[in-house]
């Protein structure tokens, strides 16, 4: 029987370097460069933490990294597992979604917890189960799909009176269960119309309108959230 690399290698990373590895992919992916101190941040760990994983993380090559931080980059084999640890996230997301019928609001959080368990093995039998998806439920990519989601802009950068269709809940949200919560709660799921009722710059606000119900949300969440244009 044919092993899988991830499988029977000892070089697989730790659930921590894997959930480093996976925030590094979402930086680089949106911004081209990954930041300790916002590391720091969305892992919720003291920076002197992040510090020490990333001298641990150049010393092993998943990435490279000049003094304090700065000028990180993934190597060749910390690009291979973050894709890995990001889509059997994704299909798990799916897997219980779909299948096992767990409600949107949890999907993420128990992904968090299963994704690391996967099998290269079974990360191939969920790809064909679950009919090879592009995106995950909430609408991000994955690894090698960045193009579907090129046309999409942040709800923040809409204009009143325009009418939209939800596509994606940025990771960021999905990473903040109060916020998540409030979007699903006022139906901010990718399918959804909208239309941009009001946009108060002053108090930086905007107000939506979807299935007959306005919701107001500040811009620092609606940038979270991204849309298609309704002609």
């Amino acid at each position: 029987m044919k092993e899988h690399p991830s499988e029977s290698s000892p070089s697989r990373p730790t659930r921590t370097i894997e959930n480093y590895l996976m925030s590094m992919h979402v930086m680089e992916r949106d911004q081209g460069e990954i930041i300790s101190a916002r590391l720091a941040e969305e892992l919720n760990v003291a920076p002197a933490t992040v510090a020490m994983t990333i001298k641990r993380m150049v010393r092993d090559q998943w990435i490279t990294g000049k003094r304090h931080g700065i000028g990180i980059h993934m190597t060749e084999t910390g690009q291979e597992a973050a894709n890995s640890v990001v889509r059997r996230h994704m299909l798990t997301e799916w897997l219980l979604l779909k299948i096992l019928k767990v409600p949107f609001i949890q999907i993420h959080a128990e992904a968090h917890n299963l994704e690391h368990a996967i099998s290269a093995s079974l990360e191939e039998r969920l790809v064909d189960i679950l009919d090879d998806p592009k995106l995950c439920p909430h609408g991000n990519p994955f690894p090698g799909c960045e193009g579907v989601t090129l046309g999409w802009q942040p709800l923040s950068e809409t204009m009143k009176g325009e009418r939209v269709l939800i596509r994606r809940v940025h990771e960021l949200a999905e990473n903040n269960q109060e916020l998540l919560g409030f979007l699903i709660q006022n139906g901010f799921l990718p399918g959804a119309k909208a239309e941009v009722m009001d946009i108060l710059p002053f108090n930086q606000t905007l107000t939506v309108r979807l299935a007959g119900r306005d919701c107001t949300l500040g811009f620092s969440s609606a940038r979270h959230i991204f849309v298609e244009k309704i002609q």
